[in-house]
C-alpha cells in the first residue's frame, strides 16, 4: 500500500506550476502539482480511470516503471494503489523536481526518481526483468516510442504488462509480435492500450 499518508490535503502551488487530482487508491483527491513543461501532457482524468480499472489486480504489490513520467500522473496512482514500488525516469530537470517534491508531500518512500533521458536510461540498464509494469507515455511528435519498445522488446519479462499512449494514428509496427493487445481504447487526438509481454517462442 501506499507510504504513510501526510497530515495535509493542501499543496503549495509553485510558481508555474500547475496541479492534477489523484483519482483512486489511499490519496484518492489528492491536488499535486506539476510543471509547466514544453510537451508535459499530464493523463486525464478519465484516461487515467480507465487504465487503472483495467490494471486493477495488476498494481498492488507490484514494482512499476513509470518512463517519460511527465507530470508523475500514472505513477502515483499506482504508488497510491499499492505499488511496491515506483521507478520515475523523467528528462525535464523542473519535471523531475516536482515529482519529488509531490512524492515528499505524500511522504512516499517507495519510489525512486531519475532526471534522466529515458532511452539512454533503459538502454543502460543490465535489465528490466523486475518490472511488472511499464508505462510508455513519450511525448508526442517526438519519435520516442520505437527506440523505447526496441530496448523493452529485448529486456521487458515474460508476463509484464506495457501501457502505451500515443497519438491518433501513430504508427505502431514496431510493437512486437509478441507483444498481446489485451485492451484498447481510441479517441479522437490519442489511442492508449495495454500489451501483455508473451513468449516470443
Amino acid at each position: 500500500m501506499a507510504k504513510k499518508k501526510s497530515n495535509s490535503n493542501k499543496t503549495s502551488l509553485r510558481r508555474g506550476a500547475q496541479q492534477l487530482r489523484i483519482i483512486g487508491g489511499d490519496w484518492r483527491s489528492r491536488r499535486i502539482q506539476f510543471a509547466d513543461a514544453p510537451g508535459l501532457r499530464p493523463t486525464m482524468d478519465k484516461v487515467r480511470e480507465t487504465v487503472f480499472n483495467w490494471l486493477q489486480w495488476d498494481i498492488e504489490g507490484k514494482q512499476i516503471l513509470d518512463c517519460f513520467a511527465g507530470s508523475g500522473a500514472l505513477g502515483y496512482e499506482a504508488l497510491s494503489r499499492g505499488a511496491k514500488e515506483v521507478t520515475f525516469l523523467e528528462f525535464n530537470a523542473n519535471a523531475t523536481r516536482c515529482i519529488r517534491e509531490s512524492l515528499e508531500s505524500l511522504n512516499a518512500t517507495n519510489a525512486q526518481v531519475h532526471q534522466t533521458d529515458a532511452i539512454a536510461w533503459l538502454a543502460q540498464h543490465p535489465q528490466l526483468e523486475q518490472f511488472d509494469v511499464i508505462f510508455l507515455d513519450p511525448p508526442f511528435g517526438r519519435e520516442l516510442l520505437k527506440p523505447a519498445v526496441d530496448i523493452l522488446a529485448e529486456k521487458a519479462q515474460i508476463g509484464c504488462l506495457i501501457y502505451v499512449e500515443v497519438e491518433a494514428n501513430a504508427d505502431l509496427s514496431c510493437i512486437p509480435a509478441n507483444w498481446l493487445e489485451t485492451k484498447r481504447k481510441d479517441a479522437k487526438e490519442f489511442s492508449f492500450m495495454v500489451f501483455e509481454v508473451e513468449s516470443a517462442e
